[in-house]
């Protein structure tokens, strides 16, 4: 059994870290709202959206037709659908084994991310990129991208929590490099199909990982006062 101590270190260094993320995501996500607000493009959205087309021809995405299709079938990992699906999934395969708080806490840290980005998006009336011909079709406001927040919120709060029960320290790392892999590539087709700006997919990035450790900080916090009234519980009984 490993010392008390190192298990505090542990946890201590998680807390940290999930801190220093939510810092970070809240500060990143107000800068690229003002990069949002200004009435034209920033030279990196313009520079990273065009990067994605062929010089002489705007509406030609650069690579061969089949990167095309294929990032499309990516985008399509952090779309609506598919995110309700994996999270439905979740959630009554969580039911299904006896752990109720754990499915409790996927629906509210996916479904309050939901919330939160259709909120966002009011806040911020930015409308979708002119630079390029859109290669997918789109509805809703462009700042910050919804399927990068939703991506990260869900795939993130699902690596953690796949992570935590890991067998061992490689394989939790593997699942979490896993949905940060997800996430990043949603994003990236986001600008590849140039329906978003850049700067909306970060926005979307740094919100999603902001409220996904936020939520798994507030988890933390409830398992940890459960254990402390149960241990109190035992302790009571043993005076007893």
């Amino acid at each position: 059994m490993p010392p008390i101590k190192n298990i505090a270190s542990k946890v201590e260094f998680s807390v940290l870290a999930a801190l220093i993320t939510i810092a970070g995501g809240l500060y990143g996500f107000v800068e690229m709202a003002e990069v949002a607000r200004d009435t034209e493009p920033h030279g990196f959205d313009r520079a990273i959206l065009l990067a994605f087309r062929a010089p002489a021809n705007p509406a030609d995405p650069i690579g061969p037709l089949w990167a095309e299709e294929a990032v499309r079938d990516l985008t399509a990992l952090g779309s609506a659908s598919v995110l309700i699906f994996l999270t439905a999934a979740t959630i009554f395969y969580l039911l299904l084994t006896g752990r109720r708080a754990a499915a409790l806490f996927v629906l509210v840290a996916v479904a309050g991310g939901q919330l939160l980005s259709s909120l966002l998006k009011l806040g911020v009336d930015r409308p979708r990129p002119d630079l390029v011909p859109h290669l997918a079709e789109v509805y809703t406001l462009s700042f910050p991208s919804g399927h990068a927040m939703l991506s990260a919120v869900t795939y993130l709060t699902l690596g953690a929590l796949a992570a935590r029960v890991a067998p061992n320290r490689a394989t939790g790392i593997y699942l979490l490099s896993l949905a940060i892999l997800a996430t990043f590539l949603v994003g990236a087709s986001r600008v590849y199909l140039g329906v978003h700006w850049p700067s909306d997919v970060l926005a979307g990035w740094c919100a999603g990982a902001a409220w996904a450790m936020l939520c798994w900080l507030v988890a933390q916090w409830v398992l940890s006062r459960r254990r402390a009234l149960m241990d109190l519980s035992e302790e009571q009984k043993l005076g007893d």
